[in-house]
């Protein structure tokens, strides 16, 4: 077995400051992509002529082909090189941003988006590799929560500009921003890291993995999305697409393990750490990802809220991740990362259930207020989950160990988008019939709104019609509490996970020679 190559030295002060600023710019665009059509569906399907749950593909659609992309990050950066690869990567994540906003169907948006999220696959595990070669080891703490800062900040930015763009300019410009964004980290990245490129070698394509991998990951993820309209296990595509997935899932582990260069270095998986912690890292985020979807479709659909209302509202959930972040980079090295990570997942936890209360006569505050506390749980979220998860690894199986745990999360952002609209939906069917069933003239209740509306001019058909719309609403509302309340003890059960692993000593990336934790 060949010496594994000397690690580069950490960068300068000042270049490692720009490189920073340049990776996380990179980091930022990616993340940004997968939160800003969040508020912004409701425009998009409008003016594309399709319903918001088919609007909801162009999020889903992002994932899934981000998720197929990522875990050939280890396999690409072997054969082009870190940095080259990554530059490519983010010029070709503009190029696609910028036929996303010309997009004049939802086809040719949804196809735009996949390609977006293949591009994207290579740049965030890259810029997680890259960032902690530039930094001294004992710095890597702080490394990641400088990198971790910009996946805090980026979904929180998403909504905001989502809604403001569409509401003052239109939808496409949430894709044109990534333009000079994208140039500029491209341009910076290249001029600080060109020197540091990474040893190339010829490998083979592992060809069966990979059409594997995208055979069980997209049939699972159109099973999810075709489901509820479909009306799941009812229907035979969904059957034939459920079977697809399993069979295609179960061929893909059995061929990657014994393959000679897989697509996917499943062999990872046998670490304690690596296994558990990605479990935490992906579950956790699946169900968090799939709360941000859902709560701006129920501000703008259901209580009146503009998309860039709907932004402000949740936004503030970034300013006590961004305060306690280099705080959590710092006390890491002397922390037991497990603890750190426990805090989050009992923060977001306790969130879900301050959400479960809502009513319809919520007001903006009531809605603030878990957000800012929920900041406390992201800065506690990402650092210490990933610090468990590469820790013991060799500095050289760091771009495949974060493809791998990066692709696990990713494709349980999409799945998490997907289930929790769909239990939102069902949930929502079933209290609406529930409600309706008091509506009529025999119900006192029901009969005193009707005379009131009566008395203000309606006719019945049209009272019956305000009554339906607030059944509605407050079938839907009632519906989000249950998908809140769910949340919240997914969180607490996720607990168990974080506490598989072993201990780290909050040590990021350990030298070859290191144990393997």
């Amino acid at each position: 077995m060949s010496a594994a190559p000397a690690p580069l030295p950490p960068l300068e002060p000042g270049a490692r400051r720009l490189a920073t600023v340049a990776l996380s710019l990179a980091t930022f665009m990616n993340v940004l992509d997968t939160t800003i059509a969040n508020v912004s569906i409701p425009n998009i399907a409008g003016d594309l002529g399709v319903s918001p749950g088919q609007g909801t593909w162009v999020i889903t659609s992002f994932g899934v082909a981000n998720a197929i992309a990522v875990p050939l990050t280890g396999w690409l950066s072997q054969r082009f090189g870190q940095v080259r690869l990554f530059v490519t990567s983010v010029v070709l994540f503009v190029i696609a941003s910028l036929l996303c906003g010309l997009a004049s169907s939802l086809e040719m948006l949804i196809a735009a988006r996949v390609l977006q999220g293949l591009v994207a696959g290579p740049m965030i595990p890259l810029s997680q590799s890259l960032l902690l070669q530039a930094y001294p080891r004992e710095k890597a703490g702080m490394a990641l929560a400088m990198w971790s800062m910009t996946t805090l900040v980026a979904p929180v930015m998403g909504p905001i500009l989502g809604g403001w763009l569409s509401d003052n300019l239109s939808w496409p410009w949430i894709f044109y921003i990534n333009i000079p964004v994208g140039l500029g980290a491209a341009w910076m990245s290249w001029q600080l890291l060109k020197e540091r490129e990474s040893a190339t070698r010829k490998l083979p394509i592992d060809k069966i993995g990979l059409l594997l991998l995208v055979v069980w990951v997209g049939a699972l993820q159109i099973m999810l999305d075709k489901g509820k309209e479909l009306d799941w296990f009812q229907s035979g595509e969904i059957i034939a697409l459920a079977v697809v997935a399993f069979v295609g899932f179960a061929l893909f582990v059995v061929w990657e393990l014994t393959d000679a260069h897989p697509v996917v270095d499943l062999t990872l998986f046998a670490r304690p750490n690596f296994l558990f912690g990605v479990i935490a890292l992906a579950a956790g985020y699946g169900v968090f990802f799939g709360n941000v979807v859902v709560m701006p479709l129920w501000l703008q659909q259901y209580m009146g809220y503009t998309a860039t209302w709907a932004g402000l509202v949740t936004a503030p959930i970034g300013f006590l991740a961004l305060l306690l972040s280099p705080v959590i980079g710092k006390i890491l090295p002397r922390t037991d990362p497990r603890r750190i990570a426990t805090v989050a997942f009992m923060v977001f936890a306790l969130v879900s259930f301050m959400r479960a209360g809502y009513s319809t006569d919520i007001t903006p505050a009531n809605i603030i207020i878990p957000q800012i506390i929920q900041g406390i749980a992201m800065a506690c979220f990402f650092i210490p989950l990933v610090s468990i998860t590469l820790s013991g690894l060799p500095m050289e199986r760091i771009p495949s160990a974060s493809g791998v745990s990066n692709f696990v999360r990713i494709t349980f952002g999409a799945f998490g988008a997907s289930l929790m609209t769909t239990l939102w939906e069902r949930r929502a069917a079933l209290h609406h019939e529930h409600l309706a069933a008091q509506v009529s003239v025999y119900n006192p209740i029901a009969g005193d709104a009707l005379n009131g509306l009566q008395s203000q001019g309606f006719d019945l058909a049209r009272s019956l019609g305000v009554l339906e719309r607030q059944v509605t609403v407050q079938a839907f509302s009632l519906a989000a509490n249950d998908v809140f309340w769910l949340s919240g003890c997914l969180f607490l059960a996720l607990l168990a996970t974080i506490w598989m692993t072993r201990p780290t000593h909050g040590r990021p990336a350990a030298a070859s020679g290191d144990a393997a934790h």
